[in-house]
């Protein structure tokens, strides 16, 4: 293990959360909540204690894990939803370079992060506020997976398309607008209709919605592609689903723009998501929510993460145990496993 790698292993996924925090006034509008995000989607606590355990199938099995978790697999596309996607390539190469000369020990993790976004900043000739974010990704990454496995990864990236390739400014502008209803649009109410994009690991589109519609009923009427041959959570739609009650989790989503165009957040998504383990915020409308529990009234762009899972209690170990009532058949399968993964047995 290098220097660098010692130093980050030092560092818990508190220290993580609260150097992002601490960071947000340093990072473009256009990345600050989707690094918060991307740190919500690779929880240190979980990957911890997967890594610990004797048996790493059956503790994923014993969180009624659903797709696929490990970083590893996604060093690359992780942060494809991140507008400092676009510097990857030299974020990982200054970190592979840094991690072959890093001597010190006692950094903190916010100089480190800063370190490192100075010279790839530097390399782009651009403000360090769009580089922070990437760079504290690749940093955690890091920290992760290993620097044997972070230096094969790929590291060259596709070109950025549609909105993704204007300036952030550009960017949040126009996650911000609705999409036009026309001369009497004024007149409509429920029969207004938005757009949602959506970005995934290996996939991405758009699809309508609805005033007022629940984001996974929108979603599952989007038959445009096989969705389940991308991701085999998905029965219905780009988005993955099961019960539709937020009973299993499956459809949790990060919203990088448009958050404050769904529906607030009620008790029960809330007493869900923390059984779940998702770390939601406190916030009426947070950037982290449960599709099946989130009701559009304007356009959207969300992520969807490659797994889900119910960890609250064995990793958190902050959640009392709580019976959530699945109330479809196909959730129905997940209650035995829900149940055991909520008790912590």
């Amino acid at each position: 293990m290098t220097n660098l790698e010692t130093q980050l292993s030092k560092f818990a996924e508190t220290d993580w959360l609260a150097a992002v925090s601490e960071m947000q006034e340093n990072v473009h509008p256009v990345d600050r909540d989707a690094l918060q995000i991307w740190f919500r989607f690779y929880p240190l606590d979980l990957r911890k204690y997967i890594a610990d355990a004797e048996d790493q199938a059956v503790a994923m099995q014993g969180l009624a894990m659903q797709g696929d978790f490990d970083l590893a697999n996604h060093i690359t596309t992780s942060h494809n939803f991140l507008y400092g996607h676009r510097y990857w390539p030299t974020v990982k190469h200054t970190i592979e370079k840094l991690a072959a000369e890093y001597k010190d020990e006692d950094d903190r993790l916010l100089d480190i992060i800063k370190e490192v976004g100075i010279l790839v900043a530097e390399k782009h000739k651009v403000e360090r506020e769009l580089v922070n974010a990437i760079t504290a990704v690749g940093l955690a990454t890091l920290a992760q997976v290993g620097l044997e496995a972070f230096s094969v990864a790929n590291g060259e990236i596709a070109e950025p398309k549609g909105i993704m390739a204007k300036s952030p400014d550009a960017i949040v502008a126009e996650r911000a607008k609705d999409d036009p209803q026309g001369i009497m649009g004024f007149l409509r109410s429920i029969n207004k209709k938005f757009s949602v994009d959506f970005t995934a690991c290996e996939y991405s589109g758009k699809f309508p919605v609805v005033n007022e519609q629940q984001m996974t009923h929108a979603a599952a009427q989007d038959r445009s592609q096989n969705w389940q041959e991308k991701d085999s959570r998905c029965w219905e739609g780009p988005i993955p689903v099961e019960c539709t009650s937020a009973s299993c989790g499956t459809c949790w989503i990060g919203v990088i723009g448009g958050k404050e165009k769904l529906s607030e957040v009620t008790r029960r998504e809330r007493r869900a998501i923390e059984v779940f383990g998702y770390n939601q915020p406190e916030d009426e409308k947070p950037f982290l929510r449960l599709a099946c529990q989130s009701y559009a009234h304007g356009n959207a762009t969300i992520v969807i993460p490659p797994w889900n899972a119910v960890f609250g209690k064995k990793v958190r170990g902050n959640v009392e145990d709580i019976v959530l009532e699945p109330n479809t058949t196909s959730a129905a399968k997940l209650r035995e496993t829900i149940a055991s993964a909520m008790s912590g047995d």
